[in-house]
């Protein structure tokens, strides 16, 4: 990795040229270089930290001030609940995952000695552009340099100091390693985001990571694919038959473990036949880790029914559509569950959405009818990260109908090429007429 103030056009050319390289290498030099990053990060743990503390105090300030969101500060902080393992062990992770490069997904006869392959490669060269997180550059360089991806990075200035101190140590990390120094950069130039996403013939994707207003003006303002997604609205649909303690298990998980994070719940759908029996329990244990309800009239006049003292608050129109990230819940009351679904599909932001049932049917008619990147049944949208599912750890959560949804990890930063192998074959001798060729079109083994 390097720390550059080139002009964004030198960087992107550098990083092109240095994905040639890169996805040329091996297995093995790939995975070395893994090893180094790894093992840098972990011997400058104390230095990385105090950075990082320096970032947050800033961050804290500005918070205070109202210059900054708290769910923006929530994200900075890389020494809170077990974050910085997380982050090492991701790199782990990744190293230890099949390489995705040169995998043969299809192999055809088309005649005798004439054979296609369908080959997976690397995409080439990303752009990310983040705010805060600073183990996000851990997680895209270990990603990257895996795939045989180059990259390049622009993160935040609330974050600056946290950049810089990681930057420099996965540095120092693949000057030893067969990787290319251009392959992973991270930008410090100032106020260059317009121009990078101008850069279309040498950057092939652009992965967001921040606000749905970051996310939002990218998509807005480039001709690159764009990864990612711009709100986390998750949805739980409640029902009646379901496990009061499952109900209030999942339930607290998905809204209070980490309220900033894009897979926090935002929306919880109560079917009214469950307005008395399930919601004051989960409501209880909801206010007893701080969450102010935001409720129908139908979900308020229960409450207070139930639970008298409990203090809770009218919900406007405008809640069933925000994304919190924040220790705040929209409620609303939903006859039935086709009900749900249309609201699910109506304000919802296809992220990750969830059903709370005993009823089978039920459940698998949510997660056909929802148009969501994750569905799950039973269990917290808390589950939607790349590390939970197996991917090491991930570049991002994408809502996208083409090539990648969900969490993205390796799979997710590969394309494909196809590859004829013949033997001075031309496409002239093979047609339907008299005397022509045909394909034998044979499917071969892997």
């Amino acid at each position: 990795m390097s720390l550059t103030n080139a002009s964004p056009a030198d960087a992107a050319q550098a990083a092109k040229s240095a994905s040639h390289v890169l996805q040329t290498l091996s297995a093995e030099a790939r995975n070395e270089a893994l090893a180094a990053i790894h093992d840098g990060l972990a011997a400058a743990k104390n230095e990385i930290l105090s950075a990082n503390a320096r970032d947050l105090e800033l961050a804290r300030q500005a918070a205070a001030d109202g210059r900054l969101s708290q769910s923006l500060v929530s994200r900075l902080d890389l020494g809170k609940a077990g974050k910085w393992e997380d982050m090492l062990k991701g790199i782990l992770d990744v190293r230890g995952l099949d390489d995705p490069v040169g995998q043969v997904t299809l192999r055809t006869r088309l005649d005798d000695g004439l054979e296609l392959e369908r080959v997976t490669c690397p995409i080439g060269v990303l752009l990310i552009i983040f705010e805060a997180r600073p183990e996000v550059i851990a997680n895209i360089a270990s990603l990257a340099v895996k795939s045989g991806n180059a990259a390049i990075l622009k993160g935040g200035k609330e974050s600056t100091e946290s950049f810089i101190a990681i930057s420099r140590v996965i540095s120092q990390a693949l000057e030893s390693s067969r990787v290319p120094n251009g392959a992973i950069q991270l930008v410090t130039t100032r106020d260059v985001i317009p121009e990078l996403l101008a850069l279309d013939r040498y950057i092939d994707l652009v992965i967001p990571r921040g606000s749905n207003e970051l996310v939002r003006y990218i998509k807005d303002n480039t001709k690159i694919p764009v990864l990612g997604h711009a709100d986390g609205i998750c949805s739980l649909f409640l029902e009646p038959s379901a496990d009061p303690q499952q109900a209030v298990d999942v339930i607290v998980d998905a809204k209070t473990s980490y309220p900033a994070a894009c897979n926090a719940l935002e929306t919880l759908l109560i079917h009214e036949s469950a307005l008395s029996t399930l919601l004051p329990t989960v409501a209880n244990a909801l206010a007893n880790k701080g969450v102010e309800l935001r409720c129908d009239a139908q979900s308020k006049a229960a409450l207070q029914q139930a639970l008298p003292n409990l203090a809770v608050v009218d919900a406007q129109d405008s809640d069933y559509d925000t994304e919190f990230l924040a220790l705040v819940l929209a409620v609303k009351t939903v006859a039935d569950l086709d009900e749900a679904i249309i609201h699910i599909n109506t304000h919802g932001s296809h992220h990750t959405d969830v059903i709370v049932t005993a009823d089978k049917e039920h459940a698998e008619k949510f997660m056909s009818a929802v148009d969501a990147a994750g569905v799950y049944w039973n269990a917290s949208t808390r589950f939607a990260d790349g590390m939970r599912y197996g991917f090491g750890t991930e570049v991002g959560i994408s809502t996208n109908k083409i090539h990648s949804r969900g969490p993205v990890g390796l799979e997710g930063l590969m394309i494909y090429k196809y590859k004829i192998k013949g033997n001075g074959h031309i496409t002239t001798v093979y047609g339907e007429g008299e005397g022509k060729k045909r394909f034998k079109h044979e499917s071969l083994p892997l």
